[in-house]
């Protein structure tokens, strides 16, 4: 399956689903200060843009406050649910200091 056929979501609606994010804004501004990158199959890249793609089985790595976060993308949502709903759409693959 191709990317243009596989389901995808805006990054900024991701991180706001998953709870990394406590308004869509907030994420999408997050998004164009600090910029995030997408691992996806094998290739990083870095992107300052909030409507970029993302796929199931993408990592995607992040600031948060003084921390940087890597998580792997296991679900895409289809609301922003409770924290238990939320954390089924993310694992963390490793924290940076």
């Amino acid at each position: 399956m191709s990317d243009e056929d596989a389901e995808k979501i805006r990054a900024d609606i991701w991180l706001w689903r998953a709870r990394f994010y406590k308004t869509r804004a907030l994420a999408g501004t997050q998004i164009k200060k600090r910029g995030i990158r997408i691992t996806r199959h094998g290739q990083t890249r870095r992107t300052d843009k909030p409507g970029a793609n993302v796929f199931e089985g993408d990592i995607v790595t992040f600031g948060r406050a003084p921390h940087i976060r890597t998580v792997e993308v296991l679900g895409l949502g289809t609301r922003r649910g409770p924290a238990s709903e939320a954390a089924a759409l993310y694992q963390d693959v490793g924290d940076d200091e």
